[in-house]
């Protein structure tokens, strides 16, 4: 349980008696001092004030004094300065790597504090601090939110950046790449990233002026061109990629990628690649026009896609359907515009350190209406509702990265339920 000692010691939440060293000495811990998450000794620069005398330096927590060998700190000159070792159990003396002594203080638990961590641990309710939320004031979840909103921020911007790393750096590029993992909304994300990540951009760039051929790469890269169908639009599809594919190197996904299990035909992978080359083959500097669009509006009509006649009584090859247009519903263009333009927004304002441009996704985020999925409608359940597209999305980072990981300690709503909960 050394995780739970260092919330304790973090917060300060001590059992209500003197603390002591375990020489007899009095401890009074002016302040905890920083977290520290990566190598070196747990807590940075602590006040701590051991009889009349202020020390400040770095403490270190472990489940056992003994843990300080086992983990090799004796040996260690970055744990020499170290002003105060703290252990639930004191088994044994501990030193510097000169063999000089470290004052050491037994600290335990509280066993209110241990009981309901267990309880966040073990219950099967998802979230299991439901019955501490319509107890927190409305000022504290409100903040909670704004940093998770942030945080989901940053999380999304190293995505971004990750891409634009593969696509050396060309952020029309990786916008795409991004914009079609969106397309698939979930079930086919996976294997529409892939897809794009295939496509020669500086090639198909040769033909953008034709939807058909660009049709033809996208389709052929995506592997739907490989069967025997009697269509005729297939067929001269099929031979337009062979020419392509021979011409370019181009290489073709694995059909089977491809998820059509309790899909709507809208959702159909056909459908959303004929929407993103009709897309791509129409808007030229797709990226450069969103980062200037100051408005949902603005946005919307950059983003806003069709298809070429063929699809329009299509949802597969060779099936015939309905004539109608396949255009983008308003849900799916608000999916869109809070995963691939916004981030985007976020991420190049960073990049280009212009606040303004950051600004604006906040914004633009607070405009849209919150999502309606299973997991905010997790949080209403248990009276944590949401009045726009910024909240929903802080609601979703808060169970990827604390719910679902255990990440009760560093939770703002894990800590009032562990510390003020009776």
């Amino acid at each position: 349980m050394e995780h739970l000692l260092h919330y304790i010691w973090k917060h300060k939440i001590f059992p209500l008696k003197q603390l002591e060293t375990t020489s007899g000495m009095l401890v009074e811990v002016i302040d905890p001092g920083l977290a520290n998450t990566d190598a070196g000794p747990d807590f940075f620069n602590s006040k701590v004030k051991i009889n009349e005398t202020l020390w400040v330096g770095n403490v270190e927590i472990h489940s056992k004094s003994s843990d300080w060998f086992r983990h090799g700190h004796d040996k260690n000159r970055a744990y020499d300065s170290v002003i105060l070792h703290v252990a639930e159990e004191i088994d044994c003396d501990i030193s510097r790597t000169n063999g000089e002594p470290i004052l050491q203080m037994q600290l335990s638990c509280p066993a209110e504090i241990e009981k309901n961590y267990e309880t966040l641990h073990s219950t099967d309710m998802l979230p299991p601090c439901y019955d501490i939320i319509p107890k927190m004031s409305q000022f504290a979840i409100h903040s909670w939110l704004s940093v998770l909103q942030s945080e989901r921020f940053d999380h999304k911007a190293e995505a971004i950046n990750a891409r634009l790393k593969l696509c050396n750096g060309n952020w029309e590029d990786a916008f795409f790449i991004t914009l079609a993992r969106n397309f698939g909304f979930g079930l086919n994300g996976d294997a529409f990233e892939k897809w794009a990540s295939l496509i020669p951009f500086r090639a198909v760039d040769k033909h953008r002026d034709s939807l058909f051929k660009v049709e033809a790469i996208f389709f052929g890269q995506a592997g739907l061109l490989e069967e025997s169908l009697d269509d005729l639009y297939y067929l001269r599809l099929q031979k337009e990629f062979a020419y392509m594919k021979h011409l370019f190197q181009l290489p073709v996904m694995d059909v089977s990628l491809w998820r059509f299990l309790r899909l709507r035909p809208g959702n159909f992978p056909h459908i959303r690649i004929a929407q993103l080359a009709f897309l791509y083959s129409r808007k030229w500097g797709l990226f450069s026009k969103l980062m200037e669009a100051e408005s949902m509006k603005s946005i919307k009509e950059i983003l806003q896609t069709s298809t070429s006649e063929y699809w329009e009584e299509h949802y597969q090859f060779y099936s015939n359907s309905p004539k109608r247009t396949k255009s983008l519903s308003d849900s799916s263009f608000n999916l869109l515009a809070i995963n691939t333009v916004i981030p985007f927004l976020y991420a190049y304002g960073r990049h280009k350190a212009e606040d303004a441009l950051c600004l604006r996704a906040n914004n633009l985020l607070e405009e849209l209406k919150a999502e309606d999925n299973y997991v905010t409608r997790m949080w209403h359940g248990v009276g944590l509702s949401v009045s726009n597209a910024a909240d929903s999305q802080a609601l979703l980072e808060l169970k990827k990265e604390y719910c679902d990981k255990k990440k009760c300690l560093y939770c703002r709503i894990g800590f009032e339920y562990l510390k003020l909960r009776k």
